[in-house]
Order: structure tokens, then C-alpha cells, then sequence
């Protein structure tokens, strides 16, 4: 038990001086990775607003009646 114990904390700490590491890391590489995330997640949502902006309202629509019907406003 105290290997299985003593192997776990040995994979904890060195798991959490990696997650530092990358939280600390400032390289440029990483902050365009994060833009192009970020960009790819603006120009997607734009996409899908576009193409399902009707069936959107309309569902929305559904909604806010259904939520009006329950509780009588």
C-alpha cells in the first residue's frame, strides 16, 4: 500500500509542476494558439447564427410562449 501511495504522490507532484509550467509559459506560440482558438469559435458561432438565425427565433419563440403558458403571464 505505501508503494501504491508513495508512486501516486510521486505522479501528483510531477503533474502539477507540468500544469505550472504551462500556466506560467508566455510564449508567443501559445497566446496565437489561444487567438486561433478563440477566432475559429467567433467565425463558427457567426456561421451558425447565420444559417440557423430563423430557426433559432422561431425555437425561442417556443419558448418564451411555453414559459408565458405555465405561468399565466
Amino acid at each position: 500500500m505505501k508503494k501504491i501511495y508513495s508512486n501516486l504522490k510521486k505522479k501528483a507532484t510531477g503533474l502539477i509542476g507540468r500544469m505550472k509550467c504551462v500556466l506560467a509559459n508566455s510564449d508567443g506560440d501559445q497566446i496565437t494558439g489561444w487567438l486561433i482558438v478563440i477566432l475559429l469559435v467567433v467565425v463558427v458561432g457567426a456561421f451558425f447564427l447565420n444559417t440557423y438565425q430563423s430557426t433559432i427565433i422561431d425555437l425561442w419563440d417556443a419558448i418564451v410562449d411555453k414559459i408565458y403558458d405555465t405561468f399565466g403571464i
